[in-house]
């Protein structure tokens, strides 16, 4: 059994070295803090200094308006700041820093200086724990804070630091995650006396390039939405190139980099039709929002914060990722890019709805838009007359063939394209169930021949407990039997597929999901379902005209570039890539 002890107060060395433990972790900790009190001096340049991966040595050098030498003490004093001075203060922080902790806390395990030199100054002071007062030093306009040997005074904590690379490689994410908040300030960084990052002032979208390189220049889709207190800016990846890991995931609140349920959901909503397995979307996101409607005193190392009204955050943020990957409809990737280009119809034609038969393979009911006219001259005979040029007129270009009963090959402007046609097909009945589901005018057909099917006691049940979901999906199903089920009626566009398929389908993601949350999210799970069984299938041959009529519908639908679970539906090649493979002019 323990012994006694009495209740005292804690030394406030002690004090700030459990502090400590709850901002500094590790190098890059440290850096974190020291740049973004550098960042709200108004500094212009940040040097960056690291010597063993910042374990030994971590110097930061910012041109800022300085500190007063009679303000260096209260610099490393616990609770001590220039940001805040109220609780309406604490309410709408518009700094990085604002809780006075992080110098006290590293100064408490490392060895710290502060030089520093304001406009008003003759030159600069130099203050470190445990002089009586700052003293005359060298230096130029702004601050330079020297961090060295940290956690040598607790050796507890030393011995979790990892190694000299893996440290350095924490440190370089820090100022990443900085240099791409502001993209208004220049940065170097030096490892060992060694370069190894600069980055000059530019703009949001310049620095994201910069700093994070090919994947967003050749994968990007730019994010820009302005809404009511709220603003967005960024760039976010096609689904296409979306990772296996969430390790490219940058989300800004005002500046700050954090992590944040409500956006983290927003987005994976957005991306719910369109992402591959377990896939995961890179994005970089600058959030903007009233300070008074964000808390970012949640955590003391400032990771995460708190909206006060999180159900808008959530709408304003799924609804612009949603519009900018619909923007990329009738867009993929090439091999020489256009991260901006978004190919748009000049003249968009009204088309009927694309109607199809999997299962009999019976001929498709298709309509290509008009984009030519006979006309007769004075002599009666038929004259073709385009109205365009095909090619320019359409962004997927003219079908020219079938390929192997899967693909068809498509002659664009620039081109050619190659377009996995029940992929497409997919994506575009998906789109036309999910309208038809929102503004309740999913067409029913009853079907002249009810289909009759063997099912379980537990799809039976489930028939009978989910009958109204059913019926507005478009569904009519009765008991036939002990272990029967007869399927009267489906949406109307899906009558002519694999209808005993497409009903076990429905019933077994109604099982999985729950009938309660059909009308949710979850819902388009089920469509997805429904759109795979209603979409056209391999080996089906389709006429020129079909071939044709299936481009101009994905064209005009949104997130046409891919299928329903992510995959691509088209890859387009232009005259360079064809000349390339055959060498030609080389």
């Amino acid at each position: 059994m323990s012994t006694h002890r009495p209740i005292c107060p804690l030394s406030d060395l002690l004090i700030s070295q459990i502090a400590a433990g709850e901002v500094i972790e590790r190098p890059a900790s440290v850096l974190k803090e020291l740049v973004e009190n550098a960042v709200d001096s108004g500094a212009q340049t940040i040097e960056v200094r690291l010597e063993a991966g910042g374990i030994r040595r971590i110097a930061v050098i910012d041109d800022g308006r300085g500190i007063p030498a009679n303000e260096l003490p209260l610099a490393l004093t616990r609770h001590a700041t220039s940001k805040i001075t109220s609780l309406e203060d604490l309410e709408s922080v518009d700094s990085m820093g604002f809780r006075g902790e992080a110098l006290a806390s590293i100064a408490a395990v490392s060895q710290l200086t502060i030089t520093s030199r304001t406009p008003e100054a003759d030159h600069a002071y130099r203050y470190e724990t445990g002089m009586p007062e700052p003293i005359a030093a060298a230096g130029a306009l702004g601050t330079t804070v020297e961090v060295k040997y940290l956690f040598d005074a607790v050796p507890a904590r030393r011995k979790f630091l990892r190694a000299e690379p893996t440290e350095f490689g924490h440190c370089i994410d820090a100022i990443e995650r900085v240099a791409l908040a502001f993209p208004e300030i220049g940065f170097r960084v030096f490892h060992n006396d060694r370069a190894v990052r600069q980055w000059l002032p530019t703009s949001a979208l310049q620095r994201i390039s910069d700093v994070l390189g090919a994947e967003f220049n050749e994968h990007g889709i730019e994010v820009q939405a302005q809404g009511g207190p709220m603003s967005i800016l960024g760039v976010t990846t096609r689904p296409t190139a979306a990772r296996a890991r969430a390790d490219r995931q940058f989300l800004f609140v005002n500046g700050r980099h954090v992590r944040d349920r409500t956006v983290s959901h927003a987005i994976r909503s957005a991306y719910a039709d369109v992402l591959h397995g377990d896939r995961q979307p890179a994005f970089v996101l600058f959030l903007q929002i009233d300070p008074a409607a964000v808390d970012v005193n949640v955590h003391p190392a400032k990771h995460e914060v708190r909206f006060r009204d999180t159900g808008a955050v959530h709408r304003f943020v799924a609804h612009t990722i949603t519009q900018a990957l619909s923007g990329t409809a009738g867009t993929h990737q090439v091999s020489q890019p256009d991260a901006h280009a978004i190919y748009t119809n000049p003249s968009p034609t009204h088309t009927s709805p694309i109607q199809w038969n999997p299962g009999a393979q019976a001929a498709l009911t298709l309509r290509e838009p008009t984009s030519h006219r006979f006309e007769r001259t004075q002599d009666w005979k038929p004259l073709y007359q385009p109205l365009a040029d095909d090619n320019q007129a359409w962004p997927l270009g003219r079908a020219l063939a079938q390929v192997h009963g899967i693909y068809i090959l498509s002659q664009t402007a620039s081109g050619l394209a190659l377009i996995d046609m029940h992929a497409a097909h997919e994506r575009v009945v998906y789109e036309q169930l999910k309208t038809a589901i929102d503004a309740q005018t999913l067409p029913q057909q009853t079907l002249l021949v009810p289909v009759v099917f063997r099912v379980t006691d537990k799809e039976l049940a489930l028939v009978e407990e989910c009958a109204e979901q059913l019926v507005a999906l478009g569904f009519e199903m009765a008991p036939a039997g002990p272990h029967a089920m007869t399927l009267r009626s489906v949406p109307a566009m899906l009558a002519r597929g694999d209808l005993e398929a497409l009903a076990r389908g429905v019933l077994r993601d109604i099982e999985q999901i729950g009938a309660s949350r059909l009308l949710t999210e979850q819902r388009n799970t089920l469509l997805a379902t429904m759109a795979c069984h209603g979409a056209v299938r391999a080996n089906r041959q389709l006429t020129i005209e079909e071939m044709n009529a299936l481009l101009r519908q994905m064209e005009q639908t949104e997130r046409a570039d891919q299928c329903n679970h992510g995959r691509p539906t088209w890859v387009h090649w232009n005259v360079t890539d064809l000349d390339k493979l055959f060498l030609r002019g080389q």
